[in-house]
């Protein structure tokens, strides 16, 4: 262990002294200076202080904030007096609204010294409880007094996984408000953990913030690093899309916990009407947050949350699946607590439209289908799906149906429902005709003529045979079929994506016979699809010259690495929900199995890689939260089906079997 983790380790946990580490001599002296009793509190004062200089006689209370440049090599100190600190805090709080304390990650450079002047929420994390040691079933050591077996290692996988849930939630006010990404102390920090305007571009070094609850010792058993520790810690971030499988999973639990997704759902809805600026752009009023973090308001005393719109994102993409997940997720809640009066509410029957009114604007498009940038979705990085992917398809179309269920018909909703109602019909022949790819569909596809025209024509994008990959012939059964990534003039994405196909099915876009197929495919090339590790977010890997051209030889995105074929555990909900729909749970069952013989022992990793998925992700987070709510989910529902309901869809009789010319679904 490093000198300085020896001295920070000795300390009380009521004092923490930062040093830094420019040579021995200075670590020496705050070594002496910290185990000599002159220097300690009095055993009645518990606060937090922060020394600066050994012959400093000041100390500072915890609310002030020690500035520390990690990359230099001179020991510059930089401190906030109080006096600057309340300057400070008065000339941002002239640019922030008081309503709730809530400030846009996209403001002016004085709005951003907010976060300067901010320490993270005492009430947004329980640090005992992320430091309480939980050890996984399988793994030879003591978990609840007793040695876990493999005849109970379902059992205490189960409640591991809802003790791991509890303690990724993140608290506003007190209020459980959402969860945590992920709560991996042997990781370097996260991408998300960064503060939203990163205080290094504004000149003055990374921001280190010490605070009450977080007592000196735990530092350096988080991680042997104090900056590395705090740069975790510091913001407690909620993903809208990370949060809806752990929400479901508190929606099915037995008795259930409907609280903490009903906060979520008022909070992002809260967020959503905050303006929302990327550089000198305003994002639509229907946008919803890709993200929202808690801070604690040293001036205002009081909780105050961050909202980030995509300008944060790494590729600066707008979330168009966030207000989906929204609606949906909003449905779950009414259909699980019966309580009509959330959806009713005049500012919730408002964000619904603006969400929607977002989607259904007029425009260019000749298809139903809703145009998206790269990086809009679950796979937020560049790898090809630009256009109309299918995942985006499938939410939309699954949103569309929730909103249809919930929205009144006063206040302009009538006409709403009406366009809806249009644009399911339209979108669902679209979906099930020209995305729908079987052995049959690809000879077709195959003996395509090309330069065809007029309204007659078969080959209706122009796609050029040619350009069918030679894997697709390898890849289809002769039983089985799925809907293909992406399709638009003169091109169609032939990939297989588990996310849109199976939203497919739950939201009964795919026709019965359609989602029967598709479990035909799945169990047709296991291997490929499942392989050891359930599953493949997209197959096949994107390799060599193609993976080059089309992700921008991006490092992340490897062969059968993360979004590029690995395999991620969260998708299991999924799955599990689509086959209990189409009545084959015994596939669901093989791959939970599958699940349990490894995903705890190897820490709920967010995603495997390889071919097969053997191997955790070369940087996948450990204890990622939603890859412990989609087991959870999984399991719920394998056990009792009736919770499908919380998240499946009838088939809608009047668009079944839709009397539609090419032409006319063009016209909605």
């Amino acid at each position: 262990m490093h000198s300085e983790s020896r001295s920070f380790s000795t300390m009380t946990p009521a004092i923490a002294t930062v040093v830094s580490g420019e040579n021995a001599e200075q670590r020496t002296s705050s070594e002496k200076l910290h185990s000599s009793p002159k220097t300690k509190p009095n055993s009645t004062d518990t606060r937090p202080t922060i020394t600066v200089e050994e012959n400093d006689s000041t100390e500072y209370t915890a609310q002030q904030l020690l500035l520390l440049d990690p990359r230099s090599n001179n020991s510059q100190k930089l401190l906030i007096s109080p006096k600057q600190q309340c300057a400070g805090a008065e000339e941002a709080e002239k640019e922030t609204d008081n309503s709730d304390g809530a400030v846009s990650s996209s403001g002016s450079d004085k709005a951003a010294m907010v976060l300067l002047l901010m320490k993270p929420s005492p009430s947004a994390v329980n640090m005992d409880q992320i430091f309480d040691p939980i050890v996984s079933p399988g793994s030879g050591r003591v978990q609840g007094g007793h040695v876990a077996s493999s005849s109970d290692n379902s059992t205490s996988m189960m409640e591991e996984a809802w003790e791991r849930l509890k303690k990724s939630f993140v608290y506003f006010k007190g209020r459980p408000v959402g969860t945590l990404a992920a709560l991996d102390p042997s990781a370097e920090a996260l991408n998300y953990n960064q503060p939203s305007r990163c205080p290094s571009a504004l000149g003055i070094g990374s921001v280190l913030c010490e605070y009450d609850r977080l007592h000196a010792p735990y530092w350096y058993q988080y991680k042997g690093s104090l900056f590395q520790a705090l740069e975790k810690l510091l913001l407690a971030q909620v993903f809208v899309r990370d949060f809806f499988p752990a929400g479901l999973a508190c929606l099915m639990k037995s008795p259930p916990e409907p609280d903490i997704v009903k906060n979520f759902l008022l909070k992002t809805l809260h967020l959503q009407g905050w303006e929302k600026r990327i550089d000198n752009f305003t994002l639509g009023e229907g946008v919803m947050p890709a993200s929202f973090k808690v801070l604690y308001d040293t001036h205002r005393k009081k909780d105050t949350l961050i909202a980030d719109f995509g300008g944060s994102a790494i590729g600066r993409v707008a979330p168009v699946d966030s207000g989906f997940w929204w609606i949906i997720l909003l449905r779950s809640y009414t259909k699980c607590t019966r309580d009509f009066s959330l959806s009713e509410r005049p500012d919730v029957q408002r964000g619904m439209k603006l969400i929607l009114s977002l989607c259904l604007s007029d425009g260019f498009d000749t298809f139903p289908t809703l145009l998206c940038a790269d990086g809009c979705s679950m796979i937020d990085r560049r790898m090809g799906i630009y256009g109309y992917p299918i995942e985006i398809q499938s939410l939309f179309f699954f949103a569309l149906r929730c909103a249809q269920l919930m929205l009144k018909p006063e206040g302009g909703g009538k006409e709403l429902i009406e366009r809806i109602d249009k644009r399911i019909t339209a979108l669902s022949y679209h979906i099930q005709h020209y995305y729908w790819l079987d052995f049959t569909q690809l000879n077709n596809i195959y003996r395509y003529h090309t330069e065809e025209y007029s309204h007659t024509a078969v080959n209706k994008f122009n796609v050029i045979p040619d350009s069918i990959p030679d894997w697709v012939f390898d890849f289809m059964p002769l039983r089985g079929g799925y809907f293909i990534g992406n399709v638009s003039p003169a091109r169609m994405d032939f990939r297989w994506f588990l996310i849109g196909n199976c939203i497919a099915i739950l939201s009964s876009l795919a026709t019965p016979s359609q989602a029967t197929a598709i479990m035909d495919l799945i169990e047709e090339r296991w291997e490929d699809l499942i392989g050891k590790m359930p599953l493949k977010i997209t197959y096949p890997a994107l390799e060599g010259h193609h993976w080059r051209i089309v992700t921008g030889c991006d490092p992340k995105n490897t062969r059968w690495s993360y979004h590029n074929g690995g395999s991620w555990p969260v998708l299991l909900w999924l799955l599990t929900a689509a086959c209990i729909k189409t009545g084959r749970p015994q596939i669901a069952k093989r791959a939970i199995e599958l699940v349990e013989q490894r995903l705890a022992k190897d820490g709920w990793p967010e995603y495997y890689d390889g071919k097969t998925g053997r191997y955790v992700g070369k940087q996948a987070r450990k204890y990622q939260t939603w890859s412990i709510a989609g087991y959870l989910i999984a399991k719920i529902m394998i056990e009792n089906p009736s919770n499908l309901l919380m998240i499946s869809l009838e088939e809608d009789k009047k668009i079944a079997k839709p009397r539609l010319t090419r032409s006319v679904s063009w016209s909605c």
